[in-house]
């Protein structure tokens, strides 16, 4: 019996090998067809192309080589690369920080690779350890899954959802067997997961670190060994997690994956990464004219990091822009090609032209709006005061005492002029500027 069963192995083995041998004669025979299709002067061209969007913006691209390999492999057989994005949904809402990758990935899209987006729903409940002086708290299922959903909204306004696999590493992870764990494991020490900053500062620190964080590298890891992954995005924070799948992926006789890494984007304070919490944000959901006028705020050293990362534009294009700054052109002119590009992936071309006309209107001009939004004021003195609980609720001014402190600042206008009283009449039809970009069209009710 035991005899039969072995034979029966040794068959299945013999079969799985010749079917490997089998497929692998089919790729090169496919390859030296597409070979005869493609002279070397044009696939080589095609591959530095390639290799140009892919490094467009990127902070460091490890595997390089081996990637070159892989696009030219594409282009001759017609397979696209295995790319590979995980995002753990710890919050529902993206900025152009978050859309720095999806715009990558959008890239490659473009380029016909696959694009395989893997929602962290098993490794969230761990939580990623990066850059966090203490152990995240664990989330709820409920919460996981709805931030998800919400990340799903807002990615396919960037990516094709025709062309893009969701996965959630639940599916896989959820399945792993207590020796397959320990035999994962093994293959890395403590004193490498000890490398990460931290790690080590904690350590040092004398703050607990839970022998369940060191698992979410591996974790993650596991995640490029599923899907047998040809490239990894990540941001420069990642590092350590993305470089653990290349590792796993060698361990378990796959071929590495390149890492590719993207910088963080300042805000448009050109000072601290973009935040929602530090008010330095451009939101993806955000209506045009907000959008539009915030890009015009971005500092002009990050005129060109901004194109790089947080829109479209091909290298080739680029090149032109990079010439006009170096050449001494008007900074201006390229923020508003900038503000133009951004605004119009992901809103109407009228509703992108309503923008900068807006702006050109309220701050290159200094004149009055045509349209602005409408702020409802019930009145009952008939004058700015009844106007501060409207500009409240609406967001406009954070408490009346910011309102005050505005208007004391010279920093409310009314249809264009300055005032500096609450006891400025006000009625239907008249236009506020409170701050630097808010302006509102009084409608009494």
């Amino acid at each position: 019996m035991e005899e039969a069963r072995r034979n029966e192995e040794e068959v299945r083995g013999s079969e799985k090998e010749v079917s490997k041998n089998e497929e692998v004669r089919r790729n090169e025979e496919k390859c030296r067809r597409a070979e005869g299709a493609i002279d070397h002067g044009e696939l080589a061209r095609q591959v530095r192309h390639q290799m140009r969007v892919i490094r467009q913006g990127a902070a460091d691209l490890i595997g390089e080589e081996e990637l070159e390999e892989k696009v030219a492999g594409s282009i001759l057989t017609g397979k696209p690369l295995t790319v590979k994005f995980g995002m753990d949904p710890t919050a529902p809402d993206l900025h152009l920080g978050h859309a720095a990758a999806l715009r990558k990935l959008k890239h490659l899209q473009d380029l016909g690779h696959k694009i395989v987006i893997v929602i962290g729903d098993f490794t969230a409940a761990i939580g990623d350890p990066t850059d966090r002086s203490k152990s995240r708290k664990k989330m709820a299922s409920e919460e996981v899954l709805a931030n998800a959903k919400t990340y799903q909204e807002q990615l396919f306004r960037i990516l094709d959802q025709d062309k893009t696999q969701v996965r959630y590493n639940g599916e896989w992870l959820s399945r792993l067997t207590m020796p397959e764990v320990l035999e994962m494991a093994s293959t890395v020490t403590v004193a490498r997961m000890l490398e990460r900053d931290d790690f080590q500062s904690r350590f040092r620190n004398g703050v607990p670190i839970g022998l369940h964080e060191f698992f979410y590298p591996l974790l993650q890891a596991c995640d490029s060994v599923e899907l047998q992954a040809d490239l990894e995005l990540g941001g420069t924070d990642q590092t350590f997690n993305v470089l653990m799948g290349r590792m796993l992926q060698r361990e378990r006789g796959q071929e590495p994956q390149a890492a590719l890494f993207l910088p963080l984007l300042e805000g448009i304070d050109g000072k601290e990464k973009m935040s929602k919490s530090l008010g330095n944000y451009i939101g993806i959901c955000e209506d045009a004219r907000t959008m539009f006028t915030k890009v015009m705020e971005v500092p002009d050293n990050l005129i060109v990091k901004y194109f790089e990362l947080a829109t479209d534009i091909l290298p080739e294009e680029l090149d032109g822009i990079k010439e006009q700054l170096a050449d001494g052109c008007n900074p201006k002119e390229s923020k508003l090609l900038l503000a133009k590009a951004i605004t119009g992936l992901y809103h109407s071309e009228e509703e992108t032209k309503d923008a900068e006309k807006f702006f050109q209107e309220a701050f290159t001009n200094k004149a009055v709006p045509e349209q602005v939004d409408a702020l409802f004021v019930v009145m009952e003195r008939g004058n700015l005061y009844d106007c501060i609980h409207p500009l409240v609720s609406a967001g406009l001014v954070t408490s009346g005492s910011q309102f005050r402190r505005l208007l004391a600042q010279g920093g409310v206008k009314k249809n264009g002029e300055t005032v500096n009283a609450l006891e400025e009449p006000v009625r239907t039809g008249d236009v506020l500027k409170v701050g630097k970009k808010s302006f509102v069209q009084i409608e009494l009710c």
